[in-house]
């Protein structure tokens, strides 16, 4: 899936940031820039997105022996 991070900015000067195609917390990484750049943060709202969890692979190989 493409990560995009989308502004939206409305005629009173409120903006929004949406970002798509990230999963959990990398999503506020991504954006803090924009939102430290944007001014005060009055909200923030999580999707599913957020709450799953990066599928990774981690593949731990355990040697042992008799001593």
């Amino acid at each position: 899936m493409t990560k995009t991070i989308e502004i939206t900015v409305q005629p009173d000067g409120r903006t929004t940031v949406e970002t798509r195609g990230f999963v959990g917390p990398e999503c506020r990484d991504a954006s803090r820039f924009l939102q430290e750049a944007l001014g005060v943060t009055t909200g923030v709202k999580l999707t599913a997105a957020y709450h799953q969890q990066a599928e990774h692979k981690q593949v731990r190989h355990v040697e042992g022996g008799a001593g």
